[in-house]
């Protein structure tokens, strides 16, 4: 079995084939396209996007941007496949959720299967303050797959300091939304949502989610990329407002963001409150009664963890992740000392868990 590093090295395709005829026919369907064109194949042969997140919504723009021909796409996942997953998530398998790979790799090899003429570049990690500038400072756009109001602020911060293009999405039941930020001419996020959104909030654990949703929140994010990859931010038919859409009852609404809200936090006073790392929280996973620890950065040794925890309950590993399930809890533990603890969404248990398994 490969290692984490040599899996990357493996993914990473030469962005752009020498032979420029089996490149035009590849994508000779959407260079037929007027407003994309031989001049915006190159351009998107040429870019560089990051996805942050490769559950149900960031996998279904993954695989478009991957087929669209977007030359090197850096994934960016803290978590593994499971079963619940399949139903939604198109890019894995069930022997992805058997081996419990984590999404990123198992998007970059299910990539390489269907478009090995691009670049992926599986980052098995949690965004976090610490690491956002060396996961995001050179890609030129960056696209939300994410399942948490607390992720995306930080993007949005990050986003609004670099004057960097992103483009928020998200599905919960039949429910799909979408909304271009671009710093200095749109709305940011903060403007539209000023505080993270309080009291009962509707997840894929509590309402459930369609996967036509889904499908159609990245259908359009995967659209806004390529006008902003094709014809820049000025692009004449980039959407300027949020949109939100209900499949089963076919509501529909968009608000303008056309122009930043006076005294926003970010994009106004340039107030960064969530790139600075304040008061963030461990954050409950979409889909899951889990909690994540990634307090403690230390690197696991899987092989002597395996012996260590074996007198305390069943213990499987591979390369990218360690299971361990001690009843009623099961903890999947990273090779960075990340740990998903699953059975609670008491912060205190998992810590106390976290501690007396893997250490304080």
């Amino acid at each position: 079995m490969t290692s984490l590093a040599q899996e990357t090295q493996h993914t990473a395709h030469v962005a752009v084939p020498d032979n420029q005829s089996a490149l035009k026919e590849r994508y000779s369907r959407q260079i037929l396209f007027r407003p994309i064109g031989e001049e915006g194949q190159r351009k998107l042969v040429s870019a560089r996007v990051a996805i942050v997140g490769c559950g149900a919504t960031g996998s279904a723009i993954a695989a478009l941007l991957a087929r669209s021909g977007v030359g090197t796409l850096r994934i960016i996942d803290r978590d593994y496949v499971e079963p619940s997953n399949l139903q939604r998530q198109s890019l894995f398998d069930e022997s992805d959720a058997a081996e419990s790979l984590p999404k990123a790799i198992a998007a970059s090899r299910r990539i390489a299967a269907f478009n090995s003429g691009i670049k992926v570049d599986a980052k098995v990690e949690d965004l976090t303050p610490a690491n956002i500038e060396s996961l995001l400072d050179d890609t030129c756009l960056i696209l939300d797959g994410t399942d948490n109001f607390e992720t995306r602020y930080l993007i949005n911060d990050f986003a609004v300091s670099r004057k960097l293009p992103w483009i928020y999405s998200a599905a919960v039941g039949s429910y799909a939304v979408m909304l271009n930020v671009l710093p200095g001419e749109t709305a940011c996020l903060s403007c539209i949502f000023p505080d993270s959104p309080r009291g009962m909030v509707e997840t894929c654990e509590t309402s459930g989610i369609l996967n036509s949703a889904v499908n159609l929140a990245a259908s359009i994010a995967a659209t806004e990329a390529l006008k902003i990859l094709v014809q820049g931010r000025s692009a004449p038919a980039l959407r300027r407002t949020l949109l939100s859409f209900d499949l089963w009852t076919n509501e529909h609404a968009e608000i303008s963001a056309a122009k930043p809200r006076p005294g926003c936090r970010a994009c106004g006073e340039h107030d960064f409150i969530h790139l600075a790392g304040e008061g963030r929280p461990h954050i409950t996973l979409c889909g899951r009664n889990s909690v994540q620890i990634h307090e403690r950065r230390r690197p696991i040794d899987f092989a002597e963890m395996d012996r260590r925890l074996q007198p305390h309950g069943t213990v499987r590993h591979n390369d990218f992740v360690l299971k361990f399930w001690h009843e009623p809890y099961e903890m999947t533990l990273f090779p960075d000392g990340r740990a998903i603890i699953k059975g609670t969404t008491d912060t205190a248990v998992a810590r106390s868990l976290y501690a007396r398994y893997v250490g304080s």
